[in-house]
């Protein structure tokens, strides 16, 4: 199988926050997509590796960011390639709470949407998260960023939790 070929599927990025008890987590994702319109719902795929996943289990809701092109590597970074088990991601990040009480980081980003979870799906290193819509906002006017100019513009890398990591030979 040739596993570029997945790679031709179209993906954004994204910021995806959650939390519990007064502590929060944020990462990068690239797997989120609209499932319905009425209700609006969304999904987002998460490593259960990840500290975010424990908080989306404990606490049912979350956040998404849309990341703008211009947003810049160093925010991808502290958000991609950090653990929140290890430090403050929202530090030095300009971020607001609005209907959720989860962070929307607003830094880097047009957009957000705040999502209750209504359903999750296992998919073996991933979980599926089902959202119900409960607040969305445009921001900026810019363009979003895909995963494609992320790679081939920005230069950015896959890190081993990524649903799109492509292990090299």
């Amino acid at each position: 199988m040739n596993q570029e070929t997945l790679h031709k599927i179209s993906y954004g990025m994204y910021i995806l926050c959650s939390g519990s008890n007064g502590k929060f987590n944020g990462q990068i994702v690239n797997t989120v997509f609209q499932i319905t319109s009425e209700p609006a719902n969304i999904a987002v795929s998460v490593n259960k590796e990840n500290f975010t996943h424990e908080y989306l289990l404990s606490s049912k809701k979350f956040t998404v960011s849309i990341l703008s092109k211009n947003a810049p590597m160093t925010l991808i970074g502290q958000f991609g390639f950090k653990s929140g088990r290890d430090t403050d991601k929202f530090k030095g990040i300009k971020s607001s709470k609005f209907m959720s009480g989860i962070p929307v980081v607003m830094d880097g980003s047009i957009g957000y949407i705040e999502a209750e979870i209504i359903g999750q799906q296992d998919c073996a290193t991933h979980t599926i998260f089902i959202g119900k819509v409960i607040n969305a906002d445009i921001t900026s006017t810019d363009e979003p960023m895909t995963y494609a100019y992320y790679h081939e513009v920005k230069k950015g890398t896959s890190p081993k939790a990524a649903p799109t990591y492509i292990k090299e030979e």
